[in-house]
């Protein structure tokens, strides 16, 4: 039976008041974690049962299925994908806020921004607009990179003289269509957003916070699965790599950073993930590669920015 059949059968919900959430198999949660890591590269640890039963388990009632190892059989048959997209959907974890560990936007404010400005002053002199190009991979619902945005905003008096691209993307469909509306619950803007800036960006829409149209204007969203090529991508002076850290294991978080190397403009980048997660004992890595990686404790009560060069 084909997905397709299956969005016309009747639903058998799992985990509803007259049905236990269906419990799942040690077998079937070791299924998934190898199915979920072989399309998106993520390493989910198969402990955590209650992660699928709890975030899978509707699905496999909505499409009348009986067992966790049916979903998994059905998206491996699944040639349009969507169940995959559904799937990843449901399983990653958009936990962001607006400008989490604020002394990475005190290193954009205070020194990335300031630096692409004097070493590209050439263009100023040629009447060009200066280039300023920031990627936050793993955007979520687009938080950080809206964060990013309002600190150009706050930076530049103008920007006529610049060539901003901000670039958000995200494996997860469902996160970047939030994130491209632009529309944030007043929960979501008390965390970690200042009331001023609240007041000066953000404007009320019925029982929400709708982002003004200068900073949406701003940045841009695009569906990524970082497994994949970055062939296209262009050259970023920073590349923000937190939320990846949370997902991909030792071996795939090399993979990545080599895989961005490319992307680094040579002078001015500054990439930034917190300190342990990513690993930098990597055959690439050399002195000029080290000096341009930028690491910050996290943690409640972080702020010292630090520097670190070796795997724990």
């Amino acid at each position: 039976m084909t997905y397709d059949t299956l969005l016309h059968k009747p639903a058998v919900h799992a985990g509803t008041i007259d049905s236990p959430m269906l419990k799942i198999h040690p077998a079937e949660c070791e299924q998934l974690v190898e199915y979920i890591r072989d399309i998106s590269g993520m390493d989910i640890p198969s402990s955590k049962t209650y992660l699928f039963e709890t975030r899978l388990g509707k699905m496999v009632g909505d499409l009348g299925l009986s067992s966790y190892q049916a979903l998994h059989d059905l998206a491996r048959t699944d040639k349009t994908h969507s169940l995959a997209q559904q799937i990843i959907d449901a399983i990653t974890t958009n936990e962001t806020l607006f400008f989490r560990d604020e002394k990475v936007f005190d290193l954009i404010r205070y020194k990335l921004v300031p630096d692409v400005i004097d070493n590209r002053a050439g263009y100023a002199r040629k009447g060009l607009p200066v280039p300023i190009r920031i990627w936050s991979a793993a955007c979520a619902t687009g938080q950080e990179i809206y964060s990013v945005a309002m600190v150009l905003k706050d930076l530049l008096p103008s920007m006529a003289p610049y060539r901003i691209y901000l670039l958000g993307t995200d494996i997860s469909a469902k996160a970047l269509a939030k994130a491209s509306a632009g529309y944030f619950s007043s929960f979501e803007l008390t965390r970690g957003l200042p009331c001023e800036k609240r007041n000066r960006y953000f404007s009320p829409y019925g029982d929400k916070w709708k982002i003004n149209d200068e900073i949406r204007a701003m940045v841009s969203f695009q569906k990524m699965n970082l497994f994949h090529s970055f062939s296209g991508m262009g050259r970023f002076d920073l590349i923000l790599l937190r939320n990846v850290a949370i997902y991909f294991n030792r071996e795939m978080k090399k993979n990545c950073l080599k895989k961005s190397l490319p992307f680094w403009n040579r002078t001015d980048f500054c990439c930034w993930v917190p300190v342990n997660r990513f690993p930098t004992s990597v055959p690439i890595w050399n002195p000029d590669v080290i000096s341009r990686l930028f690491f910050t404790n996290p943690g409640p009560g972080s702020t010292a920015m630090d520097r670190n060069e070796h795997d724990e």
